[in-house]
């Protein structure tokens, strides 16, 4: 699979490992920065995560931010992301099966490397739902149309 990854200078480290695991797992990782715990703004990667997955360069995204937050808003802003942050396993699987999150985001200060890494894993092993929850989902993507 394809996966885009991004972080601001609060992720770098774990963005990194991340990377590394996925690269491991046999996936192709596109890196859209930062490439350094210098001091950078999480809009401009969260951001280039999101239309890389949009533009269909990638399949899905990852990205890490000090708490996942601000960085999901980014990816958020562009059409066509469902960017969710999770904690944990639970909340990472749940992301993809209900929501059909297509870029999971993590806090570097909130969520350790392994149990990073387990969610990922849990992220990409699940599967959507649809059903009940394909409603839902029409109705996320269709905010904005009409602005």
């Amino acid at each position: 699979m394809r996966i885009a990854v991004g972080a601001d200078h609060a992720g770098y480290g774990l963005k990194q490992a991340l990377a590394d695991h996925l690269r491991a797992g046999g996936h192709d990782v596109t890196d859209c920065g930062t490439y350094s715990a210098d001091r950078v703004d999480y809009p401009d990667f969260g951001e280039a995560v999101g239309r890389t997955v949009a533009d269909g360069h990638a399949d899905l995204g990852v990205c890490v931010c000090g708490s996942g937050n601000g960085i999901a808003m980014a990816a958020n802003k562009v059409a066509g992301i469902r960017a969710a942050v999770a904690y944990d396993v639970t909340s990472a699987r749940l992301a993809r099966a209900h929501n059909d999150a297509n870029v999971l985001c993590v806090g570097e200060r909130l969520t350790g490397a392994d149990v990073a890494r387990e969610a990922v894993d849990a992220w990409l092993g699940a599967a959507f739902e649809g059903g009940r929850h394909q409603a839902r989902v029409t109705k996320l993507d269709a905010i904005g149309d009409s602005d």
